[in-house]
């Protein structure tokens, strides 16, 4: 019994999930070595990617692909109704040889001198032309079937069955996924710093994720508009998760520098307000508001101000929030 009046006092002593939370994880703050260097935002592109066209106008009679589906080289992509152009080919068939055969007579008549010079120079000329329209207007008939330009996968369907083709309306979008990079856009203040980078890394942080870029290539020319410059990151083939469209941030090292830093894990946010959780002199915990930096090319944090180097605060800040109110 008196075990029971024990156990039943500890139970109202702690509220319910108080012994499942441990004590957060402390950190010395210091200067610590980290790389320095410019951050620029970019956008994940494809190395090799085109935007299929129609080059003749043509209803969409067939698709035989869709979006996600991997193509190869030479793959028929969609087929166009070409009865008028395969009409216009006949014609102009019709129109080659009644040339070609008026040629060959009026060569005929020149050899004997029953015609002048200028007359079979006429019929040569003639002869030439239908021959080239002939050719184009079968050319013309081959467009109506539209095939992949380059291995890989099909990344968006602009038009639907039944739908009007023109010229130049793109149809498909076609990339390769094994290549991407970022490009990002400089402005013109930071050149200078860029250009002297030795490495790029990359970030995404929606998912937290970073990438050492293979290479990295500012372009020698400048938006007349916008006075920035573009440079292109270069990411590892196959790397899975990302695909064209995608935000990043591009992180170009070029040198070493001492700042006070913190891991992202430590950093908490209460609406507006961005704190860290530091050890008083009593051994307590208390929320703090500090102002931070832009993202390191390590992923953690530049502290500017609120915390001093020596001074300790809890690693994990979810961990901390949630002692906190149990203890509450």
């Amino acid at each position: 019994m008196r075990w029971l009046v024990l156990s039943l006092s500890l139970l109202c002593a702690f509220p319910a999930g108080a012994a499942l939370v441990s004590p957060p994880v402390t950190a010395l703050a210091e200067l610590r070595e980290v790389d320095a260097g410019y951050a620029a935002e970019g956008t994940v592109e494809a190395v090799r990617q085109a935007i299929v066209a129609a080059q003749v106008a043509g209803r969409v009679v067939d698709l035989p692909v869709d979006a996600g589906q991997r193509v190869r080289q030479g793959q028929v992509l969609a087929r166009l109704d070409s009865r008028e152009a395969a009409e216009g080919v006949a014609a102009a068939q019709a129109q080659f040889k009644q040339a070609q055969a008026q040629y060959e007579r009026t060569r005929d008549l020149h050899a004997r001198q029953f015609v002048s010079q200028a007359a079979l120079d006429r019929a040569e000329a003639d002869f030439r032309a239908a021959r080239a329209q002939a050719g184009a207007a079968g050319a013309g008939l081959s467009h109506g079937t539209v095939t992949s330009p380059l291995a890989g996968l099909v990344g968006l369907r602009h038009v639907e069955l039944g739908e009007m083709a023109q010229p130049g309306r793109p149809l498909l979008t076609v990339f390769d996924p094994r290549s991407l990079r970022v490009v990002a856009s400089l402005p013109q203040q930071h050149l200078a710093e860029v250009t002297k980078a030795t490495r790029a890394r990359v970030e995404f942080p929606e998912t937290g994720r970073w990438i050492d870029g293979v290479r990295f290539e500012v372009l020698p020319m400048a938006d007349p508009q916008t006075h920035a410059a573009t440079a292109r990151v270069l990411l590892p083939e196959g790397v899975e998760g990302l695909v064209p469209g995608l935000f990043a941030r591009v992180h170009f090292v070029s040198g070493r520098v001492r700042k006070l830093t913190v891991p992202p894990s430590a950093v908490v946010r209460r609406g507006e307000v961005t704190g860290l959780y530091v050890v008083d002199e009593k051994g307590g915990q208390r929320l703090r508001q500090v102002r931070l930096g832009e993202p390191l090319a390590n992923g953690e944090r530049e502290v500017l101000a609120g915390l001093r180097p020596g001074e300790r605060y809890a690693v994990d800040g979810a961990r901390a929030t949630l002692n906190r109110d149990v203890v509450r």
